[in-house]
């Protein structure tokens, strides 16, 4: 039996020398000048004189668009830069953590200092206040309202609330993102 790696990689072939296949393409020459309009061949046989490729760099064009180019320095150059705007990417995670409306205060201290843990590495926090099936009397939703309150409360010098909810089914849920006019760490 063969199996077949469905794992590959795709790669949009880019536009150069012979893949070219336009009859007429706008030149433009390695200092950035504009050559005019020429048919293929003849830019090609530029290219070759000079000593760089055709690259094709607006084929969607009406007259697609070549510039004589290092092929070769010219894609690595362009995976520098994903590379380096890759690495200045700051990636933000969204930590949960759970509460409940009957949680001992000495749970909630630990709970409050976990988050602000969370918050000071720079993540995003969902506090998810969790009712038991027991638990859906009013004077609950009321003492849930004061518990996250005083969630906000212990988190406000480094937190910004920036979402609650009011009762959505069996949760009541808030969202609180790292202050930026703080250094956090």
């Amino acid at each position: 039996m063969l199996y077949i790696s469905r794992n590959f990689e795709r790669r949009s072939e880019a536009l150069i020398n012979e893949n070219i296949n336009a009859p007429e393409v706008l030149v433009i020459n390695e200092k950035g000048e504009s050559l005019g309009v020429k048919p293929i061949a003849v830019a090609q046989q530029m290219a070759d004189e000079v000593g760089l490729d055709l690259v094709c760099v607006a084929p969607n064009a009406k007259v697609p668009v070549c510039r004589f180019l290092d092929y070769s320095k010219f894609r690595y150059e362009q995976q520098r830069k994903a590379r380096e705007s890759r690495k200045n990417q700051k990636i933000i995670n969204v930590k949960e953590i759970w509460l409940t409306p009957v949680i001992s205060p000495n749970d909630f201290e630990t709970k409050l200092r976990r988050g602000r843990q969370f918050l000071m590495d720079g993540n995003k926090l969902k506090v998810t206040l969790r009712f038991g099936r027991r638990m859906r009397m009013l004077s609950n939703e009321a003492d849930a309202d004061l518990m996250l309150d005083k969630f906000i409360e212990g988190t406000a010098d480094i937190a910004v609330v920036e979402s609650r909810s009011a009762l959505e089914g069996r949760n009541m849920t808030l969202m609180l993102s790292p202050r930026k006019d703080k250094k956090t760490k």
